[in-house]
Order: C-alpha cells, then sequence, then structure tokens
C-alpha cells in the first residue's frame, strides 16, 4: 500500500513539470537569500569588531596620556612649600615637559590667576589670565574646585593662539583652595597621542565631540551629520567628551552581498526551467529506465555486485528440483552452512515441515505462471539445529518464450519480530490476568465519542482557562461528554468498590452515580484531553450505588497505539478515604502546633545527634536570618556551613561535648544570614533522651544581634574615652613642659636685659630673645597641628592607588634618593586601592621613606623594601629599611612621643614620628615599629 502511495507521488510530481520547476527556483532562491544574508552577517560583524578594536585603541591612548598629564600636574603642585609659594617651578616644569611630550605648557594659577607659566616664551598672553571669570573656562575651573578632582575643559581656543586641552589639578592647603596646578595640551597634539591621525581613513572618520548647555559641539573639521552611518562612541568622563567612529560608505556592503544574490537567482531560475524540460519528458524517461532495468537485470556483472552485496539472502534456485544454484554469503551466514555444503542441498531439506507444504503449493503455481511472485513467512532449520523465522519472497526467472525453470529467492530474518509478537502475545494475557484480579479497583473505557464531540466544539488547543469557562457556563455539555464514555471491561475491585454485581448494573446507573463534586473534577479531566494529554491523576470523590461518597485517587492513561483516537483507556481508581481522614487530623494537628510555634520570638528547631542534621526548622528562620525553611532543610550540614567562621569551630566542639555529656545547651554564636549580614544569635537546647540514649535536640534561636551591637558600642565608646584622656593628659603634659621651659627662658633672659650694663651685652640678649621666641613659635606651629589632627573630625578619604602615591613620594625625594644612592623596592601592584585622606597619606610617606634616607647606615647603600599584607582583616603597609636601627630596649616609649629623640643627628627634631602616629589615629589605624640597631628598621601601618 505504501509503495502505490509513493509511486502515486512522483508520479504526481512527473506530471507537473511547472509546477516542480516554479517549487525548486523557489526554494534555491530562499537558499541563495539565505547564504548572502548570512555572507552579509558575517562582513558586517567582522566590521563592527573592527571598529570597536579601533575605538578601544583610541581611548586607551587618550586615557595613558591624561592618566599621565595628571601625574605630572600633581608632582608640580608637590613644588608649593607651606607659604604658598612654588620652588624649582622651570626646573621641574621642564623636567615634566621633557618626560611627557605631549604636554606644551605648565602653568601654576594661584587663586585662579596665571602667575607661573612654562615655557613662557610665545605664552605671555595667558599670563595674569583669570580663569575663574574667564567666560569660556569659569564654569570647568568652578566644577573642578568642587569635585577636588582634575579635569580637561576644551578643546578651546588659547589665549595665545590656536587650539588646546588645559588640564586643572584643583590644589588646596590645610582645606582651603590655594589655586591650580594645570597642564595645556594642542589639539593637534592630542589627536596625534591618541592615535586618530594613524587610523586608515579610507574606510573610517573620526568626530570629537563635548555637551556644552546640552548642545553637542564638534570639533573635528568632519561632516558632522552621520545618523545613516554605522557609528559607534564612547564617553571619556575626564573632559565631558564623546569620540565617534563613522563608517564612511553608508552602503558599501551591498555590490558585496547583491551580486552573489543576483548569480544565486539566475542559476536558480536556470535550474528550474532545465528541471521543467527534463520533467516535460516523462515517457522518454520512463522508457529509457525501463530500458536501464532489463539490461541491469541482464547483466552479468551488476547482478554479482548486487547479489554479493545485499544485506538480504539472496539464492538463485532450481524451480524443478529445489536444488541452489547460486547463493549469497548473507544466505549462507543466516543458515550457518558454507556456500559450498548450501549447493549440495536443496531448500526442501532445510524447510520446517510443517511450513514445505504451503511453500511447494506457491512454487507450483508460479511454476505454471498463475503467479509471478509470492512472499510468506517460514521456518529454517540452520545447522546446528536451531529455527530461524524468515520472511520469504520467491520470483521467477523467464526465457523468452519458456516457461520458468529457475527461482530467485529473497529471505529476510524475522526472528527478532516473531519473538516480539510471542512476547506481545504473553503480555497481552499476563495483563488480561493482572487486570480481572488485580487488587486495585480497574476498568477499560472508550473515549472515542468524547474525544470527537470535543473537536465539533473546536476546544482541542484552546488555553486551560476558556476551555474551563465554557465548560462551566454549559453544564448540558458536560452532562452529554459523561454519558458517552463507554465502560468497556471492569475488574472484581471496581465492582466492589461501587458496591454493584456486575458490569451491565455499573453501565446502567453511571448517571446516578455522577455528584457535584465528582461533576467538577470531571471538568478538569475533559480538560485535559483537549489539551492532548496521554494521562491523568486526580484525587476526587465518587458515589457507589448505596449513594455513600468515596475519597478516590483517580489516574487514567491512553494504551499505547490509540493515542489518537483515545478508543481505549486504562482507568485505575485507589480507596483513599480512610488515608483522607487520617490526613486530616494530622493536617489539624500540625496547624495548630505551627500556629503556636510562628508565635515564639525565636528560631524553633529539631535535630539529629550524630551529625546535627535539622529535621525541623520554624518559619520564624526567614525573618531572622532570611532563609527559608526549605533552603534550610534541603542541605543536611546547612546550619554547619553558615556559621560565622571565626565561631564555626568551637561552636560545633561545643555542641559535640554538651552532647556526650548529655547536658542541655546554652550558647552564644554568629551566624551568616542570607544577605551577608552577621547575625548574633543565642542557642537555647534541650537533649531529648530516650532508652537512656540522646536521641535529638530541640532548642529555640533568639536573635541577640541588637544586644551585642549595643555591648560593642558601649565597650567602643569607653575605648574612645579613654584613648581620648589619654591624649589629653599627654598632651597637657606636653603644653605644660614645653611652653615653660620656654616662658622660663623668657624670663631669664628678659631679667638679664635688665641688669645688663652695656647696649652690647642687651644686643646679645635680645639676639638670644629672638631665639627663644622663634623656637616658641615652632612649638606653637607643632602644637596647632597636633590639635588641628585631634579635632579635624569631618576627614574626607577616598579611593587611592596605593602605588601612585608612592611614587609621587619617591618624586619629591628624588634629589636625596640620587645623592644618597637609595634603592627602594616596591611590591605594591598598580590595582591596590585604599581609603585613605590623600594629604594624610602624602605626609605619612613622606614621613618615613624620609626617615629612612636620612638615618640611613653609613657603612652600605640605603634599601628601602615597601609591601602590603593583610592581617586580620586590615591592610598592613610595611616600610622597612637597612638603616641604623632603634635601640627599642631603651627607646620603646620614646619613638612616638613629641620632641623625644634617640639619634645624635642634628637634624632631628622628635616631631615628625609624633604627627605621623597622630595622622595615622586619626584615621582610624594603628602603627608599630620592629627594629634593631645596626640592621634595619620595619614600620608598619594598619589601615582600615
Amino acid at each position: 500500500m505504501s509503495k502505490k502511495k509513493h509511486n502515486k507521488f512522483i508520479r504526481w510530481f512527473i506530471d507537473k513539470p511547472r509546477t516542480m520547476g516554479f517549487m525548486t527556483f523557489l526554494i534555491l532562491s530562499c537558499l541563495t537569500g539565505f547564504i548572502v544574508w548570512q555572507q552579509y552577517q558575517l562582513i558586517k560583524e567582522d566590521e563592527q569588531r573592527e571598529m570597536n578594536t579601533i575605538l578601544h585603541f583610541v581611548r586607551q591612548n587618550i586615557h595613558q596620556s591624561l592618566k599621565n598629564c595628571y601625574t605630572s600636574t600633581l608632582t608640580l603642585a608637590l613644588t608649593i612649600n607651606d607659604k604658598g609659594v612654588p620652588e624649582n617651578f622651570d626646573s621641574v616644569s621642564k623636567k615634566l615637559i621633557e618626560t611627557n611630550t605631549d604636554i606644551s605648557a605648565i602653568l601654576l594659577i594661584p587663586n585662579g590667576i596665571i602667575k607661573y607659566i612654562y615655557p613662557l616664551k610665545g605664552n605671555e598672553a595667558s599670563l595674569e589670565l583669570n580663569v575663574l571669570t574667564a567666560p569660556h573656562q569659569k564654569k570647568e575651573s568652578l566644577k573642578s574646585i568642587k569635585t577636588r578632582k582634575m579635569y580637561f575643559d576644551g578643546p578651546l581656543k588659547l589665549k595665545q593662539g590656536g587650539m588646546g586641552i588645559i588640564g586643572r589639578f584643583p590644589v588646596f592647603e590645610n582645606n582651603k583652595f590655594w589655586g591650580f596646578s594645570a597642564i595645556i595640551i594642542t589639539l593637534e597634539t592630542f589627536l596625534e597621542t591618541s592615535g586618530i591621525t594613524d587610523i586608515d581613513d579610507s574606510k573610517y572618520y573620526f568626530q570629537f565631540s563635548k555637551f556644552d548647555n546640552e548642545k553637542e559641539i564638534f570639533y573635528l573639521p568632519i561632516r558632522t551629520e552621520f545618523s545613516k552611518n554605522y557609528t559607534i562612541s564612547t564617553s571619556i568622563p575626564d573632559g565631558n567628551w564623546k569620540l565617534y567612529l563613522i563608517s564612511k560608505h553608508e552602503n558599501y556592503l551591498y555590490p558585496q552581498i547583491l551580486i552573489p544574490g543576483i548569480i544565486g537567482v539566475f542559476f536558480a531560475a536556470l535550474f528550474g526551467v532545465l528541471l521543467f524540460i527534463v520533467l516535460k519528458i516523462p515517457k522518454e524517461l520512463q522508457s529509457l529506465v525501463n530500458t536501464q532495468a532489463i539490461k541491469l537485470l541482464n547483466s552479468e556483472i551488476k547482478f554479482e555486485a548486487i547479489f554479493d552485496q545485499a544485506p538480504v539472502g539472496i539464492a538463485h534456485i532450481n524451480s524443478l528440483t529445489g536444488n541452489f544454484i547460486e547463493i549469497n554469503n548473507q544466505y549462507c551466514q543466516l543458515l550457518g552452512y558454507s556456500e559450498k555444503e548450501m549447493k549440495h542441498l536443496n531448500f526442501q531439506s532445510v524447510t520446517h515441515p510443517d511450513d514445505l507444504e504451503q511453500d511447494l503449493i506457491k512454487l507450483e503455481k508460479l511454476r505454471n505462471g498463475e503467479i509471478t511472485e509470492y512472499s510468506v513467512e517460514k521456518r529454517y532449520f540452520t545447522k546446528t539445529g536451531t529455527i530461524l523465522w524468515v520472511n520469504l519472497t520467491v520470483s521467477a526467472l523467464y526465457k523468452k518464450n519458456k516457461k520458468a525453470s529457475t527461482n530467485i529467492a529473497i529471505i529476510e530474518d524475522i526472528s527478532i519480530k516473531k519473538e516480539a509478537e510471542q512476547l506481545i502475545k504473553k503480555s497481552e494475557d499476563r495483563f488480561k490476568s493482572l487486570f480481572l484480579d488485580s487488587p486495585l479497583p480497574l476498568r477499560e473505557e472508550d473515549f472515542l465519542d468524547v474525544k470527537k464531540y470535543l473537536e465539533e466544539l473546536n476546544l482541542f488547543g484552546e488555553n486551560k482557562e476558556k476551555v474551563t469557562e465554557y465548560f462551566n457556563n454549559n453544564p448540558a455539555v458536560v452532562d452529554k461528554c459523561h454519558s458517552l464514555i463507554k465502560i468497556i471491561n471492569v475488574n472484581k475491585a471496581n465492582l466492589l468498590l461501587y458496591k454493584v454485581s456486575s458490569l451491565e448494573e455499573l453501565i446502567s446507573i453511571k448517571g446516578e452515580l455522577f455528584n457535584m463534586k465528582s461533576r467538577e473534577d470531571f471538568i478538569k479531566n475533559l480538560v485535559s484531553i483537549t489539551q492532548y494529554n496521554k494521562q491523568f491523576i486526580i484525587e476526587t470523590v465518587i458515589k457507589d450505588s448505596e449513594g455513600k461518597l468515596r475519597d478516590i485517587n483517580l489516574r487514567w492513561n491512553v494504551i499505547r497505539g490509540y493515542e489518537k483516537t483515545f478508543e481505549r483507556i486504562i482507568v485505575s481508581t485507589q480507596d483513599i478515604t480512610d488515608r483522607k481522614y487520617s490526613e486530616k487530623i494530622i493536617i489539624d494537628s500540625q496547624q495548630r502546633i505551627k500556629s503556636l510555634i510562628n508565635t515564639i520570638d525565636g528560631i524553633v528547631w529539631e535535630c539529629g545527634v550524630t551529625d546535627l542534621t535539622f529535621k525541623f526548622i520554624s518559619q520564624k528562620v526567614e525573618n531572622i536570618l532570611g532563609y527559608t525553611p526549605e533552603e534550610w532543610l534541603k542541605s543536611p550540614t546547612f546550619w554547619s556551613d553558615h556559621l560565622y567562621l571565626e565561631d564555626s569551630e568551637w561552636v560545633q566542639n561545643y555542641c559535640t561535648i554538651q552532647i556526650n555529656d548529655k547536658a542541655d545547651l546554652d550558647f552564644e554564636y554568629r551566624m551568616v544570614a542570607k544577605n551577608g549580614d552577621v547575625v548574633w544569635l543565642r542557642d537555647i537546647a534541650n537533649v531529648v533522651i530516650e532508652n537512656g540514649k540522646v536521641a535529638r535536640l530541640q532548642g529555640i534561636m533568639i536573635d541577640i544581634t541588637k544586644t551585642k551591637e549595643a555591648e560593642k558600642e558601649l565597650k567602643s565608646s569607653f575605648t574612645l574615652v579613654t584613648e581620648q584622656n589619654k591624649r589629653l593628659l599627654n598632651f597637657s603634659y606636653i603644653v605644660s613642659h614645653n611652653l615653660r621651659s620656654h616662658t622660663s627662658n623668657i624670663t631669664s633672659i628678659i631679667g638679664l636685659i635688665t641688669s645688663s650694663e652695656s647696649e652690647e651685652e642687651r644686643a646679645e640678649m635680645m639676639e638670644l630673645l629672638k631665639t627663644v621666641s622663634s623656637s616658641l613659635n615652632e612649638t606653637m606651629l607643632h602644637l596647632n597641628e597636633v590639635v588641628n589632627i585631634s579635632t579635624n573630625i569631618g576627614l574626607v578619604s577616598e579611593p587611592l592607588n596605593l602605588k601612585q602615591y608612592i611614587q609621587i613620594t619617591q618624586n619629591v625625594l628624588s634629589e636625596q634618593i640620587m645623592a644618597h644612592e637609595v634603592t627602594i623596592i616596591s611590591a605594591i601592584s598598580d590595582q591596590i586601592m585604599i581609603n585613605y585622606n590623600p594629604a594624610y597619606l602624602e605626609s605619612i610617606l613622606y614621613n618615613i621613606i624620609s626617615n629612612s634616607i636620612r638615618y640611613r647606615h653609613p657603612s652600605r647603600k640605603p634599601i628601602i623594601k615597601i609591601t602590603l599584607v593583610i592581617e586580620n582583616e586590615m591592610k598592613v603597609l610595611q616600610i622597612s629599611d637597612n638603616g641604623i636601627g632603634i635601640d627599642l630596649v631603651k627607646n620603646a616609649d620614646k619613638i612616638f612621643g613629641m620632641y623625644k629623640t634617640f639619634t645624635p643627628n642634628s637634624d632631628s627634631k622628635g616631631i615628625g614620628l609624633f604627627i605621623t602616629k597622630n595622622k595615622i589615629d586619626a584615621m582610624g589605624g594603628n602603627i608599630t615599629v620592629e627594629s634593631e640597631p645596626d640592621i634595619g628598621t620595619t614600620f608598619k601601618i594598619y589601615i582600615q
């Protein structure tokens, strides 16, 4: 049947050559379009990738250039002394321009007025310009002061001529605005440095813009209307700029895809025409095929190829004797004989006796010409004596004007098929036995009429909600569907469930058993059918013949092979009335307990004692720790996995000890909440003992985080007050001691001046008085600085690049480093950032590194090592040297004291380390020292 359909399908195409040609043209055209479109997408993706790479390269160059400028302005700012006057401006500026060739001029702008400029030649016009009032520079200058960050202004027309970019770095002295440290980059240099001028301009071009009062201003002399071109852009926040990369040609990709597309369509049309021409001559082609088939059949070479390579057994048999004339390898392998052995046999000798008669009858008909071929399923005996089931097809070989004397026999091994049929038969018998004798109520039903009715209503494929609403609004449809269900068979357990004696009785009262609850569930059943489901499960209620309601678990499955028609459905029903009643009692009890537990202001729990696996956790855990009970109970090690790391070991050890001692638990520890917060808990647990052994733990966790925070704040306040009292006492001692020393000296000198007899003595005493007065003034400055550090509550901290500030310190101390051949080894990477006050960090680094240089060892070259480590979640900056070292046994209590010196060096004033420690304390850190005489010193700065 399938072969006839296949031939009919081919014949349809052959009879419609025009349709076939047009369909071929359409398919090939679509394929061509798809390939061309994919090619276009690949070319476009390559262009986008290339443009993104170019733009990223240019942006990186600009970012590096601006970063170098920032370093230059920062270095220039460090030349400003405590009086606000720059030192060595020209020499430092010259070195900066030499190291950064992008810069065309360097400026210092105290109070917003340009006072210093290098080189002066060619830039004289900019002197005395007030950038805080200049129309084109005022806005950006004030923005830089407000943000306390370097900002790049422009491109703008320079006072001295040309276009350029001005980078201004605001300088503050004691948190008071001093002015700007600035650089100028010409627009030409800026574009050259960025690499814009080096990019191939045959395909792309750049545009450079900036927003001013919500208006975008373009600076490059190229067309600014490029909305039709493919464009990518990036922002440069340092100057509020926007950089565009634009493809020059709007539609240059079209020729690359248009020509292949046209060629593809042409060939599709050509192939369609050729196919049309070919299919117009089916008779000639069919005749040619028939001729070739006859030639192929008569061709010995072709016959042998088919004969030997066939996957089925083929034999050339004498129709009179049944002897095998020729036989292929597959035939021999199936029967287990060699080819030589088979040629000494006939088919009758290897055929099962029960199948031989039928085979001989059909063979006689074939020999007499009554039939041309026949097929039978029969059994062969193999060489080993086993039975082989085959599908035998025999065709006669005719010679011209003669009867058939030989046949072609083809056999196909169907042993597996036969075994499967036997298994299916046994399975059906076993199923029937299981069905009838099953203790589970079963019945077989036919849903075919129901399916047809639902199809007539066009309900198949509609969404569930719509179908459900339809059934609820049309109860008559539901009743009709129920009446269309046919009960084919039921087992004994099903009859007992409905309290009826026979299938006929059940069918007769089927409508009366349709109660309201089962009606609602039957609608769900119908909805499931409309969704093409092949099974359905539901818990519902039925009514037996005595009118009693029973809870059942109902499920049906479509028998394989009937998925499309729903003709055979196996319905199983399990009586769960008693289970439902027990469940209701248990659920009511659990609900009361759960309600009681959830009213407790704490997490009620229960766990095992062997591995502390939780078996119950109350809903309160979600309020306190953020985890749902399901998340907690999902992992057997959830509790131990979420203990705070520092508490984990001792908490679990404590639990083990208490359980072994059969003692109740009451302890406080920390857990990590779902949002990452650390929560303090007080856990009170009872050890439940059964049969003399610990069976489980039951307890409650109480959130004591607020109590712990209050304790911590109280302790912190107490520590702070204690520390402030110590500082106040120390400071009062310093003030009392130092001021008393100076005032005593002044009183003595004034007494000497009064008693002096000559002008020469008075002049000498006056000089001495000036010296003492200067010393008093210096002491007052030091005390004032200490007071400022202690009272500066609003210190501003910001993320700082530590390596950059170390480099700044090295630049400031470069002359000393070179003069004393100092080697500084820094293990600080470019990515390390710390939150610190910029001025304090510069001062701290300067004081410690300069001390390492000042107190170098006379017999070896100075080496300073700088590293950063982590200790107790704090960053520790270590600065080590190989200098003369400090005798900590004698001087441990003097190191950070005011005016405490412990070396004979005349430069020692005893104020640097005192100020450094006060600044580190003000930032919430700490400083320690490790040192040995003649070996070296290591300072450790702890940073929060």
